[in-house]
């Protein structure tokens, strides 16, 4: 028969009064409600070098909980784990798609203490792990740019578009590289998240249309409206909504929030180009393999779909070995 059960908090303060004025562990037990058994075992493993106290004995015997629990998953599971931890999927997303979609539970806060020590051993794990802090930006240098010919304010856009209950809603930015050394063309669809990049050499109204037509053009039938920020770069938003037959908007200067799909979308794609990388730098081969990290990493919002199975309706399974 196991004698042995969890204590709490409350049960080792009683147990540290009753044992200081002199009861013995049998004693205690009863006043507790436990078999003596489990007294004698508390006093021994959660036991410090400073005697025994109990938010010291709580703490031990969590961190031997959660050690045991989490050496009954297996290393071809962790090793499943690393592989999209590597993908640049956080613990939540892994857990909950492993959950849905493989039946196994290996809770979020179990891979952040397995990222904690791959690090501590000087492991790379905690380098796939997405920045915390993003960089402020400076929203005031539209200032400068001057008023855009006919543009039409986010005001005028249908009220649906807030929904998100269709497809072909699409938010528009540019990312600058380092030094203001060429530019990504970043756009985000706002109901399924789908995000699409394309880098230019230089950030003109004439390179951000070319590089908005290569990317929308294939799928032409599911744009319907696009909302941007007031940089010069989209001065062709006329030919742009013509050549695309779709609406193009414009939201309020200084607010970010008005376009904050794409918003967050950049501070994801900032992960894999960074502020200080060189843009002259980076490859076609990073561009395409930033888009598919991206639209297969499932999302909370999408009931952890992931874009790509959201904007085409299919099931994309996760190639993790390629």
């Amino acid at each position: 028969m196991k004698h042995y059960s969890q204590l709490t908090l409350e049960q080792r303060y009683i147990i540290k009064s009753m044992l200081k004025i002199g009861y013995s562990q049998s004693e205690t037990a009863q006043v507790i409600g436990v078999h003596k058994s489990t007294i004698s075992r508390e006093l021994i493993r959660n036991r410090g070098g400073r005697g025994y106290r109990p938010k010291q004995a709580s703490r031990f015997a969590e961190h031997r909980r959660q050690a045991k629990v989490s050496h009954r998953i297996d290393g071809g599971t962790w090793g499943y784990v690393e592989q999209l931890i590597c993908k640049e999927w956080s613990p939540e997303q892994i857990s909950t798609w492993m959950k849905k979609n493989m039946d196994i539970a290996v809770s979020h806060e179990w891979i952040y203490q397995y990222i904690l020590k791959d690090k501590l051993a000087g492991g790379s794990l905690h380098l796939h792990l997405r920045c915390k802090q993003k960089g402020k930006k400076r929203y005031g240098s539209n200032d400068r740019r001057g008023n855009l010919k006919n543009r039409v304010s986010i005001d005028q856009r249908p009220s649906l578009v807030d929904d998100r209950s269709r497809i072909g809603d699409w938010e528009a930015d540019t990312i600058i590289g380092k030094a203001h050394k060429q530019a990504i063309v970043s756009l985000t669809e706002r109901r399924s998240g789908l995000a699409l990049i394309y880098k230019v050499d230089r950030r003109t109204k004439e390179n951000t249309e070319g590089a908005i037509n290569r990317l929308l053009e294939s799928i032409s039938d599911q744009v319907l409206t696009i909302t941007s920020d007031n940089g010069k770069e989209f001065a062709n938003h006329e030919s742009i909504a013509a050549g695309l037959d779709c609406d193009f908007y414009f939201a309020h200067p200084y607010s970010s929030w008005e376009r904050g799909t794409n918003e967050n979308t950049n501070g994801l794609i900032r992960q894999y180009f960074p502020k200080n990388r060189d843009f002259r730098t980076i490859t076609d081969k990073e561009i395409i393999h930033a888009m598919k990290r991206l639209n297969n990493r499932p999302r909370k919002r999408l009931g952890y779909k992931t874009p790509n199975e959201v904007f085409f309706g299919q099931s994309y399974t996760v190639a993790l070995t390629t």
